[in-house]
């Protein structure tokens, strides 16, 4: 019997962290200037030079403070989004953009089945953190959105950036600081808190993705900022691939690293990473995505072709108007039939 290849659609994925991606003259941090209009006007040229480059079909987007500039960024790209969203930095009345900090959103020009903006943890999973009392809330809430390509399949997008690593350390109400910033073990203490905050977001963010993945082949997925390396505990609190090894079936709500799945035609290259810190490249910015895109999953249903980086701009100096992060983009494949 002649073998018949199976025909495939295409989608682009891409996560971009935008670096506090604000309207000009509003005040985002109390220690940080607001963007004047010249300012704004080189930020908003700059993403959509850098979305016009990307050409995603699904723009996942972290730092936004108003949703409104993320429009004026997209509209400079030259190309079209029928949806864009940010939930809590809406620039509607009674809205005024995200207060405290900023949020995530998605872009895309599929069609959008749903929508839903998690800001709870799950019952049961909320932490104490020391010094701060109980974290039960994401403090960016993840954001997801099934869309349905143009053959019918759907798919699950999550977004998603979790606690950084920058120490938490206690202040009031107004900003000023009460512990001894220059004491050592108060800065141990402030980094525990933000790893403790971070690790509750983490498996709170796996219970979602638990919820999406079982019982149902609706393929899934996972990008954004996670503040840490693929392999960290953290992210792997949220993928769990590791599980896979000793418990095959695991596989039906495991995430996997889409830059590892790249199929043999692809050229990993020595450049994927998304951030530099103290000299030192990391991946932070990751895409992952469900065993419906591995193409040795039984339960498979495309592939991930290809993971681009797009971070030369790491090295062309610190300047508000850029990103410090890399953007990563998927090239990934559905089966039509």
């Amino acid at each position: 019997m002649q073998y018949i290849p199976p025909n495939y659609a295409t989608l682009f994925v891409a996560t971009c962290n935008l670096l506090n991606l604000a309207n000009p003259h509003r005040v985002f941090y109390e220690n940080q200037d607001p963007y004047d209009e010249r300012e704004y006007e080189r930020k908003v040229d700059w993403i959509g030079e850098r979305f016009r480059a990307l050409n995603a079909d699904v723009l996942a987007v972290q730092e936004v403070w108003d949703e409104s500039a993320l429009k004026a960024a997209i509209a400079r790209s030259g190309l079209r989004y029928d949806f864009v969203s940010v939930p809590g930095a809406e620039n509607t009345p009674p809205h005024n953009g995200a207060q405290g900090t900023p949020r995530v959103g998605i872009a895309t020009r599929l069609q959008v089945d749903r929508v839903q903006s998690f800001v709870d943890f799950p019952p049961g999973f909320g932490v104490e953190v020391p010094g701060l009392g109980p974290h039960t809330r994401f403090e960016r809430p993840p954001l997801l959105v099934t869309l349905r390509m143009k053959h019918g399949q759907q798919v699950h997008v999550l977004t998603v950036h979790l606690k950084s690593k920058r120490p938490k350390f206690l202040q009031d109400a107004q900003g000023n600081a009460l512990e001894d910033r220059e004491d050592r073990k108060v800065g141990v203490m402030a980094s525990l808190r933000s790893l403790v905050m971070r690790g509750a977001e983490a498996a709170a963010l796996r219970c979602i993705v638990l919820d999406l993945l079982q019982g149902t082949n609706t393929p899934l997925v996972v990008m954004g900022d996670f503040n840490d390396d693929p392999h960290s505990v953290t992210t792997q609190l949220v993928a769990a691939t590791s599980e896979v090894a000793y418990d095959k079936a695991a596989r039906d709500v495991a995430l996997f690293n889409a830059y590892e799945m790249q199929g043999e035609s692809a050229l990993k290259k020595d450049v994927a990473y998304s951030h530099i810190h103290q000299g030192f490249p990391a991946v932070l910015d990751q895409v992952f995505v469900s065993e419906e895109f591995v193409a040795t999953s039984r339960n498979s249903l495309g592939d991930v072709r290809r993971v681009d980086y797009f971070n030369d701009h790491l090295h062309e100096g610190r300047d508000r108007s850029r990103s410090d992060h890399g953007f990563v983009r998927a090239l990934l494949r559905l089966r039509t039939d």
